[in-house]
């Protein structure tokens, strides 16, 4: 093997204890390598990945689609979550299948080698839901839309990248540069993926039991956490690995639409009669109703969901509680549930506009987004039509 490269690789002394710090790229066949050898060179008591439970399951076994329960996945309202997750997958996947290394090959190398050797696996990263959740909480509207467009970018971007590119990204000057970068145009994304996660994985691995302990994790959180690890930043932790709830005055805001249409139709019930009333009523039926039923149609959705979009977005857009996504999403993962092998080739479908209308995992996705957007464009037709009226 070749010998280990000093720019990868950071030792310090934490606690009188000796710590090998690893950064690697997530697709990178050197990054594999080195961590196999390090790990064999240096039999470590504990071997620290960047992986949390969900991801390591992921990515480790040949079976997971089989034991996913997509149909809970949207009652517990988590189907944005793994259509984030997919879609990052994806966009690693391509640079992977570039490189002929799937992504986070060296995590699992690592845990294979620590497994051979009988030495201790820690998974310090934390809940990859709670990560996501975070971060699109802390993040503005206008944000979100620029953050869901640069996703989609990636997702469809051609452009191919080489092993040398991808060792010119893990220069620590190239990527203080990118961290920089990505802090000035998302800084609370920044915050939450990188410099909490930085917080989170130096803890934990301070938690690792043994003199020697050996961690793994993706180059660019190298230097945060070597800052974090001279630190003590336990009482962050509780605060970090949180959901934090949703304030008091966007539950009012959630409820102030329906209250605003239903009042309004009454009161117009009441000036104009009950005729008038029905039509103002009839039209927030239709408005939602037929764009959601549209978006559900392009979505090639199956016909009980084109229905369901119709029936359901005038009255889940009357409640915050549910949105129409979801109640289309059900019912379509009902109707035509995907096959296995549809999970497993779902990361590849995504990076083709086409796929995504071939896939019936992708179809759910879509069951979930073009009713809402239906829905929602239907909602500010429909009130202002309503609140116009009522002069």
């Amino acid at each position: 093997m070749p010998a280990i490269d000093s720019t990868d690789v950071h030792t310090m002394t934490i606690d009188q204890r000796q710590l090998i710090l690893v950064g690697t790229a997530h697709v990178s066949r050197k990054s594999v390598d080195l961590v196999r050898q390090i790990i064999e060179e240096e039999r470590p008591d504990c071997v620290c990945v960047e992986l949390d439970e969900k991801r390591y399951e992921s990515i480790a076994s040949k079976k997971k689609w089989q034991s996913m329960d997509l149909k809970a996945i949207i009652r517990k309202k988590q189907l944005s979550t793994l259509m984030v997750n997919l879609a990052l997958a994806s966009y690693q996947k391509k640079l992977g299948d570039q490189l002929g290394v799937t992504p986070g090959s060296e995590l699992l190398e690592a845990t294979t080698a620590a497994k051979e050797l009988d030495i201790p696996i820690a998974l310090c990263d934390r809940d990859v839901r709670v990560t996501l959740r975070r971060a699109w909480k802390s993040t503005s509207f206008y944000k979100k839309g620029y953050l869901l467009a640069s996703l989609l970018a990636s997702l469809f971007d051609s452009n191919e990248i080489s092993e040398e590119k991808l060792d010119e990204l893990k220069e620590s000057d190239a990527l203080s540069e990118l961290m920089q970068e990505m802090g000035d145009a998302l800084p609370e994304v920044k915050e939450v993926l990188i410099d909490e996660r930085d917080t989170f994985l130096s803890e934990k691995i301070k938690e690792a039991k043994g003199e020697k302990i050996i961690a793994v994790v993706g180059a660019g959180h190298v230097a945060g956490i070597k800052k974090a690890l001279a630190e003590d930043r336990s009482h962050l932790m509780a605060a970090i690995n949180t959901i934090p709830p949703v304030s008091a005055a966007w539950k009012m805001a959630g409820w102030l639409i329906p209250i605003i249409i239903l009042s309004s139709i009454g009161w117009i019930g009441l000036q104009k009669g009950s005729s008038v009333a029905g039509d103002n009523a009839l039209y927030w039926v239709l408005a939602n109703g037929i764009p959601s039923s549209i978006g559900a149609l392009i979505g090639l959705a199956h016909p009980a969901t084109i229905i369901t979009a119709f029936v359901a977005a005038p009255i889940t857009s009357l409640t915050p509680v549910i949105g129409a996504g979801y109640v289309c999403a059900f019912v379509q993962a009902m109707v035509q549930p995907p096959l296995v092998q549809e999970f497993e080739t779902a990361m590849e479908d995504m990076a083709s506009l086409g796929g995504w209308w071939q896939n019936n995992l992708l179809k759910v996705f879509l069951a979930f987004i073009l009713p809402a957007i239906g829905s929602m464009i239907g909602t500010w037709v429909g009130g202002y039509e309503i609140i116009s009226n009522l002069g």
